[in-house]
């Protein structure tokens, strides 16, 4: 057996716990809770402990004193930690959960990269940080955090020494004071010394300068580089452009530089960059007064309107390179217009190529200024994209308001949620699907859209996924979508195809097994009640060899019908089958909603299942499982009636307590026991390592091949099964 150790904290939700979370909530409270609070329950944090930590693989968990955000700003029912966590870096919240003294969550794993964020309770009160001492100068109430890595390593600080230095500028730009950052780099001199060549990078009017600071890390970026002697030694002058003439303002400024710093003044060492309006402005600048700039890039620039004369371009532009995120940029579809333009118009440019895993925000502008530095003043190392980026493919535009059913998948996995008409006095409207890292739930704001709502995220990885509209703080159905979740019915679906999401997905017509309902009578719940039976293809009820049987359990708070509707448990026997991996089976999904679970399965849903199919009564043909409460129950089981079913399979539960087990007995008649959890964001993981000793104290065989990453969730609980199936009923 492998055995691993691990910590773990649970993941946060909104007003209401969906399902896959009080499945584990209510089992905790009905059994073995007593031993385990102090597991679950954290104490009052100091004042001064942090209220975010990152571990080394990159799991961020949260712990947030209840009394900290009360004396900020009031007695709250609901907190979440918004950033940029979610699909392409966009802003998302993340919904905390209450126990006892402090609100907490956890997520991840997160990718190596910075990230900015905010407390708020209520949706409105918003809060900073007080534990963390980063600040960003025009968000007042924001924090960041940087996730170490080698994608992220030109966003971390400079060894001792080797950085550059940040200085401010002021000058007149007309009647106005004006101001700018400057960075110089490591051994510019006050005074002497060679000039230096200078770029003006700009953040735009919708920005503040600063923000190439705080969210951009055009410092680190810049010592990184240089101190790996990658960039020229070069002045970079940083503005924000919001003076009254954006034309005059610039020439204003580089007059000021020229007077304050030994720069070039010639235009070979002029030159010019910025992010979204800044960018527009930039290439506005170099297209319109090529004499003054040799060197101009734009970073998710809007640019429109008629081009200059490419001759005179293209004879003093030494280069013109253009970058854009992916289809979520609002600069996407500008940037196809605009390439198109300049190759009508014969300008010669450089394009980056899409970067598929950003949208128009301060992650792909880093990589973008990243990428920019070093072909400046310098013969260029190459004139392609950027590895991993993409050709343009034409506009994006979702299909017309109106359109159902939704959301509107791509076959690049990027997806558009729309709401109907009903909300269109909401104030905040947010979808809250399973697409954070890991399989998470985050609740990703959408923007009014006329009398709708709508946003697009993504790239999503093929997958199964599931999501609700919260409208102002209330949970709602996607009505133009036809999936239903009987135990959730707010709860939509969709499925990203592809090879990753291959099990998850229908087989052909006519070749997968059949799904039926089963009615039994339930002497334990006093009425009729229905379970859900997969048969196999060319399932025969009169074989000679009777089949095995899997007994197959759903969590607290969900439905017998939950393995079909949610888990896809259908798609994965089919696909199993199908491929060969499978031994024919006859799979019954019971419904567990019972006070007595181990009564209501020997003496109402296996004999209801032997009256009706063809399978076996043989212990050693017969297998149960179950998901965190149901895998608890199905420990339960295995606890008080050992070898009654050779295959045992738990998914997030835990062993609990050893009192009175019959470990000899189990070890006998058990010929497989299969362990599963989540990662550090299934909250039951604790629980669950905890048990590991008592099994291995009690010398019980079992099987735990580490975490599945993961929360409490169907992401997790859907692998599991894959795994568990076509272990059953072989040696």
């Amino acid at each position: 057996m492998t055995l691993f150790r691990h910590g773990g904290v649970r993941p946060g939700g909104t007003r209401r716990l969906p399902a896959v979370i009080a499945a584990g909530v209510v089992a905790i409270a009905a059994v073995l809770v007593a031993p385990l609070v102090p597991l679950f329950a954290p104490g009052p944090a100091a004042a001064d402990t942090p209220w975010l930590n990152v571990s080394d693989d990159g799991y961020l968990s949260i712990s947030i004193p209840a009394a900290s955000i009360e004396a900020k700003v009031g007695p709250v029912s609901e907190v979440a930690v918004e950033g940029n966590f979610g699909p392409s870096s966009a802003w998302a919240e993340y919904g905390l959960t209450r126990r006892g003294d402090v609100w907490w969550g956890a997520l991840g794993p997160l990718k190596p990269g910075l990230y900015s964020y905010q407390v708020t309770g209520d949706i409105t009160k918003g809060l900073k940080d007080p534990t963390n001492a980063t600040s960003v100068a025009s968000k007042p109430l924001w924090s960041t955090f940087l996730v170490a890595g080698d994608s992220a390593r030109l966003l971390a600080d400079a060894p001792g020494g080797q950085g550059g230095k940040v200085g401010t500028l002021t000058y007149r730009a007309g009647t106005q004071e004006r101001s700018a950052l400057v960075w110089t780099p490591p051994g510019y001199p006050a005074k002497g010394g060679r000039p230096l060549p200078v770029l003006y990078l700009l953040s735009g009017p919708d920005r503040s300068a600063t923000d190439w600071l705080d969210l951009g890390r055009a410092k680190q970026i810049l010592d990184n580089l240089s101190a790996g002697g990658s960039i020229e030694p070069m002045v970079v002058v940083i503005t924000d452009g919001r003076g009254p003439d954006d034309d005059k303002d610039l020439k204003d400024l580089r007059k000021a530089v020229g007077d304050a710093y030994r720069v070039h003044h010639d235009r070979e060492h002029q030159a010019i960059a910025g992010v979204s309006e800044g960018g527009t402005r930039a290439l506005r600048a170099a297209l319109t007064r090529p004499d003054d700039f040799a060197y101009a890039g734009s970073f998710s620039g809007l640019l429109t309107g008629p081009l200059p004369d490419a001759k005179a371009v293209n004879r003093d532009l030494r280069l013109l390179r253009l970058y854009t995120g992916n289809v979520t940029d609002p600069a996407y579809n500008a940037t196809v217009r605009l390439t198109k333009a300049l190759d009508r118009a014969g300008v010669r440019y450089e394009f980056d190529g899409v970067n598929p895993d950003a949208g128009g925000n301060w992650t792909a502008w880093q990589e973008n200024l990243a990428d920019f530095l070093p072909r400046l003043f310098r013969k260029a190392p190459d004139h392609g994209p950027s590895a991993g980026h993409e050709r343009l493919k034409g506009e994006f535009h979702p299909p017309r308001p109106g359109t159902t059913p939704t959301p509107f998948v791509t076959k690049d996995g990027f997806v558009t949620f729309e709401t109907t008409t009903d909300f269109k006095n909401a104030q905040h409207v947010t979808v809250w699907a399973n697409d954070a890292p890991g399989g998470s739930w985050l609740r990703v704001p959408m923007s009014r859209d006329g009398d709708r709502w709508r946003v697009t995220i993504g790239p999503l990885d093929p997958w199964f996924y599931y999501y609700q509209w919260i409208v102002d703080g209330v949970s709602v159905k996607d009505v133009s979508n036809p999936t239903k979740v009987t135990s959730e019915p707010k709860w939509s679906t969709f499925l990203i195809p592809g090879e990753r999401s291959r099990l998850l997905s229908d087989v052909p017509a006519g070749r997968g097994g059949k799904i039926e309902s089963l009615t039994y009578p339930s002497t334990v719940a006093n009425q009729d009640r229905t379970a859900l039976v997969w048969i196999p293809p060319g399932y025969d009820a009169g074989r000679a060899e009777p089949y095995p049987v899997l007994y197959l359990q759903h969590g607290s708070g969900q439905s017998y019908t939950d393995w079909v509707e949610m888990g896809r448990a259908k798609q994965i026997l089919d696909h199993e089958f199908l491929d060969g991996k499978l031994v024919p089976m006859v799979v019954v999904m019971g419904d567990g909603n019972v006070p007595d679970f181990g009564k209501e399965l020997l003496d109402n849903i296996v004999p209801a299942a032997r009256a009706r199919y063809n399978i076996s009564s043989d212990p050693s043909q017969q297998a149960l499982a179950g998901l965190s409460m149901g895998g608890v129950q199905t420990l339960g089981v295995l606890k008080a009636y050992p070898g009654r079913f050779a295959y045992i399979a738990a998914f997030s539960a835990w062993f609990g307590s050893g009192d009175g087990v019959d470990a000899e007995a189990i070890n006998k008649g058990t010929r497989m026991l299969r362990l599963y959890v989540g990662d550090q964001t299934d909250f039951v993981q604790p629980f669950f390592m905890a048990s590991l000793p008592t099994l291995d104290g009690l010398g019980i065989h079992y099987e735990f091949d580490g975490v599945t990453p993961g929360p409490h969730g169907w992401d997790v609980w859907q692998k599991n099964l894959i795994d568990l199936a076509p272990r059953l009923f072989r040696r």
